[in-house]
């Protein structure tokens, strides 16, 4: 029996779309003939299944990423549209800049995710050029100008998931655009390695006096924050475990100099980290000016002023990487302007991740901020809750049986009450009311809990936070008709019922910090923070760890291993 006859068999007594899906899974050959049948069938875009509810998702990153690995996509008819078909591992695209692990290492091809998924996931490669809301569509267009058929089409939706990530802040300043290198992506980061190498092979030239060569050795960072830090290590490292052996007459020409506004680098890391890491780089020999800011660039120098003295000064370089934050996409920008957002530097989500003034819209990763409702809002009606016998004041059995319900719904109590070294609520009441009262009136239940808002904190815009916010929103997805039945959430205190889901709640796993010399600094959870040579292998075993597939993780670890014994690769391909 022939492989096809099985197949034509097998699906005659099965009946099934199901094994023939099974098939185009797990054969490369016949995806691509299943995509090209599909496409040439519908001149645009329409659901597989009428009666799945139809899930546009927007972007490959983490948040996205991690949305499609969890998400059940055998209950929806899932669409993927971004202008990249890959997932970066972006923490370690500062090694991608100098060789120490190559691009397509830390790369794992969107197709390669989705095919192992539940159910059918199709993937567009395009940018979302508008969001329109208000007839749930969205419209996008092809970045692949030279082949035929036109790249434009639109895509309906009931549910859409906004994870387009973010670009780049330059804060207006003049020539940063078209002078400095960003680290955002795997392509800035394969420009930011030949512009290196380019760097280096101009500075040998017998044509070129000293000072010319000191000044296309001049590396500069901009920006104190985790990847400012890591590239300035990773480049430290690479030049002088590596180019200064292949560029021996200008090894005392380079200088690498850091460049940040703020009065310490990583100042999101305990006082600890960042006070070593200013250690590590001055015994390295990178220069560190802090409270500084750049006011202006060109293709020869970088203009900066010193806040504490108003003093500007202007200094060569010959390559420049600006890394200071992020700002809102253009196609995002026009978004809030429709939703009446316009206002904000990003888009505004409720405790569940759904975009405010949009029902059926979720927004994830670094596009989105989640805004925290406070309990100061909601105290009146949680006392009435509360007070279950009319009475006007709280007893403590009272206030108990609601405690969890709050906890669950205002987490600014819980690490208001961790601030304070509290044991419960009832501690809290006790110390405010100044002795053992039974028994609390709305003023003081106001007094107990209205302080509990100055905890409320936005999100930092890390992968952490992304992939815990896709992994979470996938999981909603997956339990939307039994929360239906079956509310998972805390109570609504100011209506009737329970809300479908717990809110948000985003869980911190520490953070590392790479310092060059194999050696790197971490802050991980319960105040525990460990620094130098150990906390190195530390980052290389969770670093290898969180890779998306076994590929990639076999690559990563296989690219470091070759630098141990090879070094890395310093050619201009």
């Amino acid at each position: 029996m022939t492989i096809g006859s099985f197949f034509i068999r097998a699906s005659r007594v099965l009946n099934s779309s199901n094994l023939l899906l099974l098939c185009t899974l797990s054969g490369g050959s016949v995806v691509a003939y299943s995509e090209s049948q599909s496409g040439a069938e519908r001149p645009s875009i329409d659901a597989n299944d009428p009666s799945k509810k139809k899930v546009v998702v927007l972007g490959t990153g983490w948040a996205a990423t991690s949305f499609l690995k969890d998400l059940d996509a055998s209950l929806y008819d899932v669409q993927v549209v971004s202008p990249r078909n890959y997932f970066a591992f972006t923490p370690l695209l500062p090694s991608v800049t100098c060789g120490t692990v190559e691009a397509r290492s830390i790369v794992e091809p969107v197709r390669n995710i989705i095919k192992k998924r539940k159910g059918e996931i199709n993937f567009w490669e395009a940018e979302c050029v508008k969001i329109d809301s208000s007839n749930k569509k969205v419209f996008c267009r092809s970045n692949i100008d030279n082949l035929v058929g036109s790249g434009e089409f639109s895509l309906d939706y009931d549910f859409l998931v906004v994870a387009v990530g973010a670009q780049v802040n330059t804060f207006n300043t003049p020539g940063v655009k078209e002078n400095c290198h960003f680290l955002k992506d795997v392509e800035d980061a394969q420009r930011i390695r030949l512009s290196v190498i380019d760097c280096f092979e101009k500075a040998v030239l017998p044509s070129l006096s000293d000072e010319e060569r000191r000044s296309n050795l001049h590396f500069v960072v901009v920006g104190g924050g985790p990847t400012g830090v890591e590239f300035a290590a990773e480049l430290h490292d690479y030049v002088q475990e590596d180019l200064v052996k292949l560029y021996p007459t200008v090894n005392d020409k380079v200088k690498i100099t850091l460049i940040q506004s703020g009065d310490h680098i990583l100042n999101m890391f305990d006082d600890r980290i960042s006070s070593f890491a200013e250690q590590k780089f001055m015994r390295d020999g990178i220069e560190v000016q802090t409270g500084c800011r750049v006011v202006s660039v060109n293709d020869k120098n970088i203009t900066m002023k010193v806040k504490s003295t108003g003093e500007v000064c202007s200094v060569p370089h010959g390559l420049v990487v600006w890394s200071t934050g992020i700002a809102t996409l253009p196609v995002i920008k026009d978004f809030m302007e429709e939703i009446g957002q316009a206002k904000r530097h990003v888009l505004a989500t409720n405790e569940w991740l759904r975009v405010k003034g949009c029902e059926d819209v979720y927004a994830i990763g670094d596009c989105s901020s989640i805004t925290q409702r406070k309990i100061v809002d909601d105290i009146t009606a949680i006392f009435e809750a509360a007070d279950k016998n009319k009475s006007g004041t709280l007893t403590i059995e009272e206030f108990q049986e609601v405690m969890d319900d709050i906890v669950l719904r205002y987490p600014q109590v819980e690490h208001y009450l961790k601030q304070k070294h509290l044991r419960d609520f009832t501690t809290l009441w006790k110390d405010l009311q100044g002795n053992e009262s039974k028994e609390i009136d709305v003023e003081a239940f106001k007094q107990a809990l209205s302080h509990a808002d100055s905890q409320v904190k936005s999100l930092p815009a890390t992968a952490q936070v992304a992939a815990q916010q896709g992994a979470y929103l996938a999981r909603c997805f997956n339990r939307k008709d039994h929360a239906e039945e079956h509310p998972e959430g805390p109570r609504r205190f100011s209506g009737s019922g329970r809300h479908r889901f717990l809110p948000f709640r985003y869980r911190h796993l520490g953070q590392f910090a790479p310092l060059g010399g194999e050696q790197a600094a971490a802050e991980l959870p319960g105040d525990w923070v460990s620094m130098g040579h150990s906390t190195q292998w530390l980052w290389y075993s969770v670093y290898a760890s969180k890779q998306v597939s076994w590929r990639t993780r076999v690559l990563v670890v296989s690219d470091w291993t070759r630098r141990f014994i090879f070094g890395r690769d310093s050619s201009r391909v």
